[in-house]
């Protein structure tokens, strides 16, 4: 019986023979194409030849690797490889995991080779990126090169995906989320009645409206007449306003079933919105389409710039720690305290379900969660 074949991309023992110039070391490795060739590298030392025999074996068998990715393809390469092969993401998604890969991923890693993904570098360059960009960045440029990586394993280019041995993104402590009490909110409100520049900006409306639904900067901003039911007192969240690289200010669908779903409306929000209807002449058959809150030029309001016409009116108002995304902790706080469960909480502000339970069995994107009752108090 003759001796097995090596495996392949695997080589033999490796054999040393005197030169004139110093060692030559050799051996045969069996390609993946099956054949088994002889391999040979020469060095001043012994030591010297056989780094550079197992150096040429390891780029051999990165070579002959399944695909164009290769254990000695650039990282760069690599990097946009998985980018175009991302296809079912939304705009956002791909212009945020395109800024990673720009802004803090290819300056440092671009030009290594893929086997120099070792978990050791990954680890020192998630480390400096968390010291220079925070936790959330690190996070996200983990998730890319872990993607990256799943790629590259994929075209056995890696042996496996070194990512996963990387221990957790972490950080300080940080204090929890500051949610307003219920003196706060109508104290805040009734501050921007009287701040000309946010009159001007539309902002008092708009803040109100955030504090009634929970609402993201971007849903508000994207909500058009036609999601607005006056009579019942309801509305349908399907749509935010996102800026897009190359698109511009654009108004995309809900990317999910838990963001898709309709709220009730505490009863002093439905008189506000029914008052701003008639002030902006949208009551008219053809006013559907148009924007609740447009911009203050007109068209769809831009969420980055309502981010800073905000925090200006909350620094003037006294409330310079307050966000956009406090109004949601504030009507989880609330309903958490009226006795409402998380579920009800989870469906008003369209987070993921908290459960297979609550996914399979229980109905989701139910109008009366019940905060449009808690939030009544802001009438008062």
């Amino acid at each position: 019986m003759g001796r097995p074949p090596l495996e392949l991309g695997t080589y033999g023992t490796i054999r040393f023979y005197n030169t004139d110039t110093g060692y030559r070391a050799c051996t045969t490795a069996r390609d993946y194409d099956g054949r088994t060739r002889a391999v040979e590298r020469h060095g001043k030392t012994k030591a010297a030849a056989e780094r550079a025999l197992k150096a040429a074996l390891r780029d051999r068998a990165g070579d002959h690797a399944n695909g164009d990715i290769t254990a000695s393809s650039r990282v760069s390469t690599l990097a946009e490889a998985w980018y175009a092969a991302l296809t079912d993401l939304s705009p956002v998604t791909m212009q945020a995991y395109r800024a990673r890969l720009d802004r803090q991923i290819l300056p440092r890693l671009g030009q290594l080779r893929v086997r120099e993904l070792s978990v050791g570098n990954l680890d020192r360059h998630l480390r400096g990126i968390t010291d220079q960009h925070g936790v959330a960045t690190a996070r996200m440029c983990r998730s890319v090169l872990s993607g990256m990586c799943t790629l590259a394993a994929r075209h056995d280019a890696l042996a496996q995906n070194p990512v996963r041995a990387l221990g957790p993104v972490n950080s300080r402590a940080k204090k929890a989320p500051r949610a307003l009490t219920v003196p706060q909110l109508r104290q805040l409100r009734a501050a921007l009645t009287y701040d000309d520049r946010a009159i001007a900006r539309d902002v008092p409306d708009l803040v109100a409206f955030l504090m009634a639904t929970g609402l993201r900067i971007g849903e508000a901003c994207g909500l058009a007449w036609d999601a607005v039911d006056l009579e019942v007192g309801t509305i349908h969240v399907r749509a935010a306003a996102v800026r897009v690289r190359g698109q511009g200010l654009v108004v995309k669908s809900t990317k999910t079933d838990a963001g898709h779903r309709t709220l009730v409306l505490p009863r002093w929000c439905t008189a506000m919105l029914r008052d701003r209807a008639e002030r902006l002449h949208a009551t008219g058959a053809d006013s559907g389409s148009r924007p609740v809150f447009p911009a203050p030029l007109g068209g769809w309001r831009d969420p980055s710039n309502t981010q800073a016409d905000l925090r200006e009116a909350f620094a003037t108002a006294g409330f310079d720690w307050v966000t956009s995304h406090a109004f949601r902790k504030t009507v989880a706080t609330l309903m958490d305290q009226a006795g409402l469960s998380s579920r009800a909480a989870a469906d008003q502000l369209g987070h993921a379900n908290t459960s297979m339970t609550t996914d399979v069995y229980f109905g989701r994107k139910v109008a009366t969660t019940g905060a449009a009752a808690v939030l009544e108090a802001l009438s008062s």
